[in-house]
């Protein structure tokens, strides 16, 4: 009986992972929502949001996570951001170290904006998680809608990912 349970569940285990690599999050389609939310981290996710904010996809963009020594103009001369979308628009958080920061980051953000919408733009391999803890903080009449940037994750950060997922689900589940 113990051998059945345990391979039950590395089959479960191993069809969780192929699900998850195989069947990635997509781009969203255009549409409005209050903000814009980009977490740092792995390539085209910061130009992807600055793409919908100058399209007007939203009215604010936050960027969470982004390093303490980082400066708004040196922000705005790396991504080429005119100043008044800077003034206007961009919110740079120093706060979030990881997701679960970012979640906590974006959330006091949207709080304090009164926003009861948001476009997350991160990595595909990112998003069930980051989506995940954002709904964990957020308050549930809150609309997130998901768009992910297409990246070509290695094996090694998917199957990183893929634990980081289940732990982060099992503890808001359980």
């Amino acid at each position: 009986m113990t051998r059945r349970l345990i391979s039950l569940a590395l089959i479960v285990w191993l069809l969780g992972f192929v699900w998850f690599g195989v069947s990635m999050p997509q781009p969203a389609e255009p549409e409005r929502t209050d903000a814009i939310v980009v977490p740092t981290g792995s390539e085209g996710r910061i130009p992807r949001g600055l793409d919908l904010l100058g399209k007007g996809n939203a009215a604010k963009m936050l960027v969470s996570g982004v390093d303490v020594n980082v400066r708004p103009e040196e922000f705005a001369a790396e991504y080429d951001v005119p100043q008044r979308l800077m003034d206007c628009c961009i919110t740079l958080g120093f706060k979030a170290l990881d997701t679960r920061g970012n979640a906590r980051e974006t959330a006091e953000w949207m709080a304090e904006n009164e926003f009861v919408s948001m476009r997350l733009v991160t990595a595909d391999w990112h998003m069930r998680r980051a989506a995940l803890e954002l709904e964990g903080r957020l308050p549930a009449d809150t609309r997130i809608l998901r768009d992910a940037v297409h990246t070509q994750p290695s094996l090694s950060t998917l199957f990183l990912e893929y634990h980081k997922f289940l732990a982060t689900w099992l503890a808001q589940t359980f």
